[in-house]
């Protein structure tokens, strides 16, 4: 189909929301606050989902600051992960044509089971899917190996309820290399933790098919993050084991996974912020296209019941596009 006419067709799914920037007396602590307005508000749109909408009541509580305790199975296993995935930088120019692609769709397809699967359907619930794409997503975020939906979108809800302090999991008040992979590597914040269990998380509990790739998600993300993507080269096209499992395996994974971190890190600490400038979420040009969509990040956070986690569509926004594309084929709604 002519992306013209898909564009006519999905703009049918468009929430629109109307931006402006106040008079002089609405300015607050020296930073002009842009006045949100919406033809609908956040309860109109989603009443059922409360716990992604920024709490600013909430203060973190006053005393010492707990002592890291290191999760050493973590740090041991990121640290051979990112050796086999450098090591599979230089076995790069050795790989086989097909590897490259194999290892690049591998990345679309498990990316997008974070973005359009565990992020805006699964935790902020900004669109609804059929059977058909809610299998695809799970096997999808099953491939991308970043915890199970039910916990990834646990820690997503608190890290926007709680934005920036200590009820916030990868908190980017604690500096980059925190907020990127260092809240991996240690123990969660006692406030996490006690947070995070005031959460309502029923919606996600009600669902067969998330509470079913929680009860099998080991064995699944050993077999298709794992297994999968260093078999299949080997087996159909004659590619090396040690090209399929360090190029297909580990560097896609790796790959992934700081595509992904840098929206928690980089997004929160490098950009501009026209949409709220008291929030320190930020828009991140670079985030967004490694993150296939996700670095609008000012606009996420500002508008979490947006689908398209942007104001600018399918603007490096591949995510958007995919959901709009599903939307066409009657698998996505509302």
């Amino acid at each position: 189909m002519p992306a013209h006419m898909l564009q006519e067709i999905s703009s049918s799914y468009v929430t629109t929301t109307t931006i402006k920037a106040p008079p002089n007396e609405g300015l607050h602590d020296g930073e002009q606050k842009l006045e949100k307005m919406s033809l609908y508000s956040a309860e109109d749109i989603r009443p059922e989902m409360k716990d992604d909408i920024y709490d600013h009541s909430y203060q973190d509580a006053e005393g010492p600051t707990p002592k890291l305790e290191y999760v050493w199975r973590n740090i041991i296993l990121m640290g051979l992960l990112h050796l086999g995935a450098l090591y599979g930088v230089i076995l790069v120019p050795t790989c086989k044509f097909y590897t490259w692609i194999w290892a690049y769709v591998y990345y679309l397809i498990s990316g997008l089971g974070i973005t359009a699967g565990a992020h805006r359907l699964w935790s902020h619930r900004t669109y609804k899917a059929w059977l058909p794409l809610w299998l695809f997503l799970i096997f999808a975020n099953t491939m991308a190996f970043q915890n199970d939906v039910y916990e990834w979108a646990r820690d997503h809800r608190a890290h926007h309820k709680f934005s920036e302090t200590d009820a916030d999991p990868h908190n980017s008040r604690r500096g980059f290399f925190f907020s990127h992979v260092g809240w991996l590597l240690v123990r969660k914040h006692p406030a996490v933790k006690e947070k995070g269990a005031t959460l309502n998380l029923s919606d996600l509990k009600a669902e067969k098919l998330v509470m079913f790739q929680r009860r099998y998600y080991k064995p699944a993300v050993l077999l298709i993050c794992f297994i999968l993507p260093t078999l299949v080269p080997w087996f159909y096209w004659g590619e090396t084991f040690l090209n399929s499992l360090c190029v297909a395996t580990f560097l896609r994974y790796a790959v992934v996974l700081n595509a992904t971190w840098l929206v928690n890190s980089a997004a929160h600490l490098y950009g501009y912020r026209p949409y709220d400038k008291n929030i320190n979420s930020r828009e991140n040009i670079l985030v967004s296209l490694g993150a296939v969509g996700e670095g609008f990040h000012n606009y996420h956070h500002t508008f979490p019941y947006d689908y398209s986690a942007s104001e600018y569509r399918w603007h490096i926004n591949f995510t958007t596009f995919f959901i709009d594309c599903m939307a066409v084929l009657g698998l996505a709604y509302d």
